[in-house]
C-alpha cells in the first residue's frame, strides 16, 4: 500500500509498510476427535455405579430430539427401570419470586445431613421468541451444587411443558438406578406445568409468599387441591405477622375442598429460606405425609396410576410425531395453510381434510 507521506517533499517523514496479519486460527491449534459415544451397555454400568459424567450424558440423550439417540436412550432407560422406584419423588412450585430455589437449596442440604443423595431436575422456561433458556438455577442453589452428593440438572422447556415433562419423568428413572433417593422438580412456575409435574412425583409442594397485595390469587382451586403441603416462605423480620395470616387464611381456605384421595389432610406451614427458619419442620411434614401413605397404601397405588398415565401420554406423543413427521402431510398441511389464509377454506374443513387423508393413508398399507 502506498503512503503520501513517503513522497519526496515530505523528507525525513517515513512510514513502514507493517506487518502481515497473523491467521484467524491458531496454527498451534489441533483438532480434538469427537468423543465416542459409549453403547447402552457401557452407560447402564456407568449410571448404577453412580458415574456422573456418564449419567449427565444419558440425560443428554433423552433430551436430544434426535431419532437415533433417541433410540439409545430408550434402550438405557429400558435397562436401568429395574433399579428405579426406590426413591422420594418431590415436585417443588410456586410464583416466579416464590423463593423456589433458594428453598431447594436449603431442604437439599437438610436432606443431605440425613445421609443418601439428591437429585434436582428443575424445567427453566424458554423463550417463546428465541427458544433458548438462562438455565440459571443452579446459581441460586450455591451450596447444593458444590456438594459431592448432589446432582442438579435445568432442562429447558423448550415452549413443549408436555414433552419436557415425559423427558423429565425418564430422566427421573436414570437418577433413581443411579442411587438418589431423593428427588426433587421444581417446575417452570407459571401455571401451566403444574399437572405434569404433580403426575411424576410422590409430594407435592406448594411455596406462597404473604404480603404480596392480593392474598386470593393464591388461593386458587387447582393448585390448592394438587397441593400435598403449602408452605409460606419469607417468614422473618417484619413479614412474620403477614405469613402467618396468609397461613391462617389457607388453611380455612383447605377446608372448603374435598378430602384429596390420599386421605391426607394438607398442612399450612410458614418458613424462611434465606435465614434458614422452620426447614426441619417442613421435612417433617413431609415425613409424617409419606410414613401416612405408605401406612394406608396409597404410595403404591399413585405409582402405578402415573406409570399408566405416562403410558398413554407417550402414546399421545408418539402419533402426534409421526403426523406432523409425515412427508405427504407436510406438503398437504402446506396448500391448506395458504388457503385457510386467504379466507378459501374454513380451518375446521382443512383440518378434517388432512385427516381424512391420513387415516385413509393408515388404512391402504
Amino acid at each position: 500500500m502506498e503512503h503520501i507521506e513517503n513522497d519526496e517533499k515530505y523528507n525525513g517523514l517515513t512510514v513502514n509498510q507493517g506487518v502481515a496479519q497473523p491467521p484467524v486460527v491458531n496454527p498451534y491449534l489441533q483438532r480434538r476427535r469427537p468423543r465416542r459415544m459409549p453403547s447402552a451397555a457401557d452407560m447402564v454400568e456407568g449410571i448404577l455405579k453412580g458415574d456422573v459424567t456418564m449419567l449427565s450424558r444419558a440425560v443428554t440423550l433423552v433430551e436430544s430430539l434426535s431419532p437415533d439417540h433417541q433410540t439409545l436412550a430408550q434402550e438405557v432407560i429400558e435397562k436401568c427401570l429395574p433399579h428405579s422406584g426406590n426413591s422420594r419423588r418431590i415436585g417443588i412450585t410456586g410464583v416466579p419470586g416464590a423463593g423456589k430455589s433458594t428453598s431447594i437449596d436449603v431442604f437439599g442440604l437438610h436432606v443431605l445431613k440425613q445421609g443418601g443423595k439428591l437429585a434436582v431436575l428443575a424445567i427453566d422456561p424458554s423463550s417463546e421468541r428465541t427458544k433458548g433458556s438462562i438455565l440459571g438455577d443452579k446459581t441460586r442453589m450455591e451450596k447444593l451444587s458444590v456438594h459431592p452428593s448432589a446432582f442438579i440438572r435445568p432442562s429447558p422447556s423448550a415452549g413443549s411443558l408436555g414433552g419436557v415433562a415425559r423427558k423429565t419423568r425418564e430422566t427421573i428413572v436414570l437418577c433413581e438406578a443411579a442411587g438418589y433417593d431423593n428427588i426433587f422438580v421444581e417446575t417452570v412456575g407459571v401455571g401451566q406445568s403444574e399437572t405434569a409435574v404433580h403426575s411424576m412425583v410422590d409430594f407435592f409442594l406448594l411455596i406462597q409468599l404473604a404480603g404480596t397485595g392480593d392474598e386470593l390469587q393464591g388461593i386458587k382451586r387447582g393448585i390448592m387441591e394438587m397441593a400435598d403441603g403449602i408452605v409460606i416462605n419469607k417468614a422473618d423480620g417484619d413479614n412474620v405477622q403477614r405469613a402467618q395470616l396468609a397461613a391462617a387464611q389457607f388453611r380455612s381456605a383447605l377446608h372448603l375442598f374435598p378430602t384429596p384421595a390420599s386421605g391426607w389432610t394438607p398442612e399450612v406451614l410458614t418458613y424462611s429460606g434465606y435465614y434458614e427458619l422452620g426447614i426441619d419442620k417442613v421435612w417433617d411434614m413431609i415425613d409424617r405425609y409419606f410414613a401416612f401413605v405408605k401406612e394406608n397404601g396409597y404410595f403404591d397405588r399413585k405409582r402405578s396410576e402415573q406409570a399408566r398415565y405416562w403410558m398413554y401420554e407417550t402414546i399421545d406423543s408418539q402419533l402426534r410425531s409421526h403426523f406432523y413427521n409425515n412427508p405427504e402431510i407436510e406438503r398437504m398441511l402446506a396448500e391448506k395453510e395458504v388457503k385457510v389464509l386467504n379466507n378459501q377454506l374454513s380451518s375446521f374443513i382443512a383440518a378434517r381434510d388432512v385427516l381424512d387423508r391420513y387415516y385413509s393413508a393408515l388404512f391402504e398399507r
